[in-house]
């Protein structure tokens, strides 16, 4: 099976500080891969690193056996929004929008119609069980409905890896356990791979490897 992603000697200093010392991961087509730590462990700046926004201080990322760092900025924000869905701990969703058009929004920079726009925001709506709220705005939204439209909208361009920050960190138990039955059946149905940032051991055990970060160094893998 070739690597759908490969970070090899990846290290990231911010001044005198080193936040990520030479990590080398791979992430297979079809994988789920948790990375836990402690917090300043390098474990959030290691996702951002693979998804480019980050500039590694040395290092590489071979996506596909494409290396980001040779991407100019255009170029990356395209290879982003092809290839990668993000999630982070922060929502970033457009107050003004509903959460059906935020969850659309990605797709207004590429050549997609209206109808379809709607028909994929729709399906993506459905499939993390906000149906019903597709004409509401964030500010009518609780937190774990605000998470969930980000997840979808996460989704909207198909892509082939998720990166996740702590994805079920604002969700109720049952809800959490919702998203994570979603992610594997994407995983299974679409050959989705997804790298999942997390404190949580229950979130961690449904990954197929555990990757665990201390000091900017990965010092475990299971």
């Amino acid at each position: 099976m070739s690597d759908l992603l490969k970070a090899t000697s990846l290290s990231k200093t911010f001044g005198s500080v080193t936040a990520v010392s030479n990590v080398n991961l791979t992430i297979n087509p079809g994988e789920i891969v948790a990375i836990m730590g402690r917090s300043g462990s390098g474990k959030t700046t290691t996702m951002h690193l693979l998804a480019g926004l980050e500039t590694p201080s040395g290092g590489e990322v071979i996506y596909h056996g494409q290396n980001i760092a040779g991407l100019d900025e255009d170029a990356l924000a395209l290879w982003r929004r092809e290839n990668i869905g993000l999630i982070f701990q922060a929502f970033h969703l457009i107050p003004t929008l509903s959460a059906l058009e935020n969850i659309a929004f990605p797709l207004y920079p590429a050549s997609v119609s209206a109808t379809e726009r709607r028909q994929r925001a729709t399906e993506r709506l459905a499939q993390v069980g906000l149906a019903n709220r597709a004409d509401h705005r964030p500010s009518r939204l609780s937190g774990g409905e605000q998470q969930r439209v980000a997840i979808a909208r996460a989704l909207i361009n198909n892509p082939g890896l998720i990166l996740a920050d702590e994805p079920t960190g604002n969700l109720d138990s049952q809800t959490g356990q919702e998203i994570l039955a979603l992610f594997q059946r994407l995983r299974q149905e679409a050959g989705l791979s997804f790298v999942i940032v997390t404190h949580d051991d229950e979130v961690a055990a449904t990954a197929d490897r555990v990757l665990r970060m201390r000091d900017g160094k990965i010092e475990i893998g299971d």
